[in-house]
């Protein structure tokens, strides 16, 4: 059973190795990361960028 993106059973050990407190927090915060992931995929542009090409040896050349 997941809740909040985790599992029982991770939230259960994170809660026993750093205390209660801690350990929903890190959860907690896993989640927005993951949620922020998941917004980033879904939104996600590719790029092409042009950049001119500049090579110091063909300075002096006329186009």
């Amino acid at each position: 059973m997941k809740v909040n993106g985790l599992s029982y059973n991770a939230r259960k050990a994170l809660t026993v190795q750093v205390g209660e407190q801690a350990g929903t927090e890190i959860a907690n915060l896993l989640q927005r990361m993951a949620n922020e992931i998941e917004e980033l995929r879904r939104t996600k542009v590719n790029v092409t960028r042009i950049v001119p090409f500049s090579n110091p040896a063909y300075a002096d050349e006329s186009i």
